[in-house]
């Protein structure tokens, strides 16, 4: 199940940017945060594929969501300028961003390389 973040809950499960200037993860496994929008078309395309994934992998990824429309400030401290835009989170290292409706084959690759998990 993907889980939709306010600001509050990001500042509490992934990075509270108020407090921290250096990256501090908050989490207990890695992460996969979609900056998406109900209006957007490639948003719409790839929330299935997180679904999916976020059943294939179970509790070793967790997935969230941010809606860019409610969540300005989010969006905001991330530079979100388009979406789907998705940052990755492993556990120690710095996140990294991908912009745009990544197939599923893709988004794969990054959670083995990136997020360092397997199925």
């Amino acid at each position: 199940m993907t889980e939709l973040l306010t600001k509050e809950t990001f500042l509490e499960k992934v990075f509270n940017f108020e407090k921290n200037k250096e990256w501090k993860f908050e989490g207990n496994v890695p992460a996969i945060i979609d900056f998406y929008a109900d209006w957007c078309g490639p948003c719409k395309m790839i929330a299935p594929i997180l679904e999916e994934l976020s059943e294939e992998y179970g509790d070793k990824i967790t997935i969230y969501k941010v809606d860019t429309e409610a969540e300005r400030e989010l969006s905001a401290a991330f530079a979100i300028r388009s979406i789907p835009s998705m940052l990755f989170v492993p556990m120690n290292e710095p996140p990294q961003m991908a912009n745009g409706a990544l197939p599923k084959q893709n988004l794969e690759e990054i959670i083995q390389q990136v997020l360092k998990v397997e199925k």
